[in-house]
């Protein structure tokens, strides 16, 4: 049987820790990250296209609004970039089946393009390694090499420098989602402004939180909780601040603003305490919908062969 094409699943992720260093003389920050790839995902379909056709892009799904199906989408240039690098085959159809959160701090736009990734590799037969696709996916931007790895790592750097995190324990997640994205750049912009005049020391690694992921202690993992962005997000979103009150009046381990935001993620006990915050906050009316998720979970692979 001859493929014509593959289905990638592809997770969303948290930041448990994001901590960021001072804007350097390039206009970048060095991070600390650890990532937990939780069970919201995006399907990504590659499909040999008509020759000459080049790359095509469709989306569909909950979260497709505003996608742009054009070059300026990341899972294109991954596909260009695949093209590029290993000769593949020029004429692809790639569609988004979207369910992560778009601009939601929670790498949906980055998950694709790993996803992008893992199905050229496995429909142009290119037998990369996990390594070598993370190491290709540095390319692209920081949070897509994980968005590979998946499970829990550690990122440094720019948050693309992945180190698996010892870590046990299965960990429940309410994820509250907002009407419309924050601009990743202007959150890391309205950070540097609310610094400006203080010292900035380089980020660290959290040994605490690290701990506790070891010790699989949900509880100590909600404690150290921390994400450098969170008081940025919240000003130009000060909305976020109502929707974090409600997860703590209701009894969450810890709640955090997902990477650069609007998202907030609440880690809770278990299943039930995760429906009554769902129910709870689905009530408040401070955000847009709400979902339930567990994780660690698998990076990007295939999960079926058209």
């Amino acid at each position: 049987m001859i493929t014509k094409g593959v289905v990638v699943r592809v997770p969303a992720k948290v930041n448990l820790q994001l901590s960021v260093g001072p804007l350097g003389a390039d206009g970048f920050h060095d991070v600390v990250s650890v990532f937990q790839a939780i069970s919201i995902f995006d399907d990504v379909t590659v499909r040999y296209g008509k020759d000459g056709t080049g790359i095509t892009l469709s989306v569909s799904g909950s979260t497709a609004h505003g996608v742009p199906t054009d070059s300026s989408n990341l899972a294109y240039k991954a596909a260009q970039l695949m093209i590029d690098r290993y000769d593949a085959f020029p004429d692809l159809e790639i569609h988004l089946k979207k369910e992560i959160p778009v601009a939601g701090g929670m790498a949906g736009g980055s998950a694709d393009a790993a996803g992008v990734i893992v199905g050229i590799d496995a429909l142009c037969d290119l037998s990369l390694s996990r390594d070598e696709m993370e190491r290709i996916a540095t390319e692209l931007g920081s949070d897509v090499p994980f968005s590979i790895a998946g499970g829990i790592a550690v990122g440094l750097g720019r948050g693309d420098q992945l180190t698996p995190a010892l870590a046990r324990g299965t960990y429940h997640w309410v994820v509250a989602m907002s009407g419309s994205g924050l601009s990743t750049p202007a959150v890391y912009k309205e950070c540097d402004r609310l610094r400006e005049g203080r010292e900035i020391s380089n980020p660290r690694t959290s040994d605490s939180l690290l701990q506790a992921l070891r010790a699989a202690d949900a509880r100590g993992v909600g404690e150290f909780l921390t994400n450098d962005l969170q008081a940025a997000a919240c000003s130009l979103r000060p909305a976020l601040r109502l929707v974090l009150d409600v997860g703590e009046e209701y009894g969450a381990l810890g709640g955090i603003v997902s990477g650069s935001g609007p998202t907030v993620v609440f880690l809770v006990e278990d299943e039930e305490r995760a429906l009554d915050l769902t129910v709870a906050l689905s009530a408040s009316g401070v955000v847009s919908s709400v979902l339930r998720a567990y994780g660690p979970v698998h990076g990007a692979r295939v999960v079926e062969t058209l």
